[in-house]
């Protein structure tokens, strides 16, 4: 049986232990950010020969002309026609669900008219240019493409450059197949802190983007939190995870699975279950004995389980919605009879996937909503990526003469009582 840790809230040393299991550090360690400060500080200052003297280093590719590292547009509509048909239909109804979810979440700008005739607004505009960032080699993930270029094409971003590493010359045909429906305009083979350094500061090869969004190793990660500030970033997310609560009335084999889905994808992954039910937590314990060895990364999945896994017993379902509100979940499948009335007691949750049909792992790939979500709690305070992320919202203040009075006698006051007698006074020009 794999070794899963059991918690119950009624242990006295409940909290404790929670707290040790949801404890993630992403702090990279000083070598980490060193090489990554070095890497950044090359590109920026180098351009494109330190960044093919990166490429051969770690991509293990010779190429003598930076131009050779952008890959052709006819090479992604090659990818596109090469790969199977039900490939490419399961990229095309992804596509298509990700855009028509993503349509209902584009800002429009909008104004009004105060009594005095001064007009107040908000005008929405999308970003010029987003740099996507994309795992390569044997690691690759279509459906990120997918997520991370659909939602910026549907805010307008006009043009989507997106990054990938071939190491040793490999090409996932997927992924090249997945930027030619979503829509990518150009695409680079390049990958690690090097290419966050590009697209952060330009190169005369690669272009210089406004934002970065994508997945990356731990390189990728501290190369986007460092140039934040000179370009913006999506989030620094942490290792994937999912909460799920049942009340026992779901097949154990089921929610077995479903916390498997998570912890195939790494060792820091996280898989936990929440149940009033302990004899439920027992069958799904033995679920999991028995799906285990039909696992391909089984050996992950067990290091997962047992670093940061949990069947976690509670008392009823009230704590159970209060214990996910602590956690403050990536993932939150309500594997429960009346999943509408729960998911409107969470406050805090990536996604949640309501009732006992609904697996975390269609939202990976093809329901709609973005899989690009808020990890370690940090959904207490942050949201899914969205088309939102690619669009930007400046106010708009239209003064009538009348209203250029008004508001300049307040501004004069409040500008004369901070001492800044310019404000006071170019307020003051206006007054009629």
């Amino acid at each position: 049986m794999p070794t899963i840790n059991r918690l119950s809230t009624s242990d006295a040393d409940f909290r404790q232990r929670l707290d040790a299991l949801l404890a993630w550090e992403g702090v990279s360690d000083e070598t980490v950010l060193a090489t990554v400060r070095e890497i950044l500080n090359r590109v920026r200052d180098e351009g494109d020969a330190a960044l093919l003297e990166y490429t051969r280093r770690f991509d293990r590719r010779e190429i003598s002309d930076a131009a050779d590292l952008e890959i052709p547009l006819f090479r992604l509509e090659q990818a596109r026609t090469a790969i199977s048909s039900e490939q490419l239909e399961a990229l095309e109804t992804a596509a298509a669900r990700i855009r028509r979810y993503s349509e209902r979440q584009r800002l429009s700008s909008w104004q009004y008219t105060e009594e005095d005739g001064t007009v107040l607004g908000q005008q929405v505009t999308p970003l010029d240019r987003v740099g996507l960032y994309v795992p390569g080699g044997k690691a690759a993930y279509p459906s990120s493409v997918l997520m991370n270029a659909i939602p910026a094409k549907v805010a307008g971003v006009e043009e989507l450059i997106m990054v990938v590493p071939t190491p040793d010359g490999e090409v996932n045909e997927l992924v090249l197949a997945a930027a030619a429906v979503a829509g990518v305009d150009r695409v680079f083979a390049v990958g690690g802190a090097q290419a966050v350094a590009a697209l952060a500061y330009g190169t005369d090869t690669v272009p210089a983007v406004d934002k970065i969004v994508g997945p990356g190793n731990i390189y990728v990660a501290t190369a986007k939190r460092m140039v934040f500030g000179a370009v913006g970033i999506d989030m620094i997310a942490g290792p994937s995870e999912i909460l799920v609560i049942c009340d026992g009335q779901t097949d154990p084999d089921w929610i077995a699975m479903d916390l498997f889905s998570q912890a195939e994808h790494d060792e820091d992954a996280q898989s936990l279950l929440v149940s009033p039910d302990k004899a439920f937590l027992d069958r799904v314990a033995e679920s999991m004995d028995k799906l285990l060895a039909d696992m391909p990364r089984e050996d992950i999945i067990r290091a997962s389980l047992a670093a940061r896994g949990a069947l976690i017993q509670v008392a009823d379902m009230d704590e159970a919605v209060d214990l996910a509100n602590l956690i403050a979940p990536e993932h939150l499948e309500l594997s429960v009879s009346e999943p509408e009335r729960m998911a409107g007691r969470i406050r805090h949750a990536g996604a949640i996937f309501m009732g006992r049909y609904t697996a975390e792992a269609v939202g990976d790939y093809c329901a709609g909503p973005n899989h690009v979500l808020p990890t370690s709690r940090t959904a207490r305070f942050s949201s899914p990526l969205g088309v939102y992320d690619f669009q930007k919202r400046s106010s708009l203040i239209n003064c009538s003469a009348e209203g250029a009075a008004t508001l300049g006698r307040t501004a004069s006051r409040l500008a004369r009582g901070e001492g800044l007698v310019a404000h006071a006074r170019s307020a003051e020009y206006r007054i009629k």
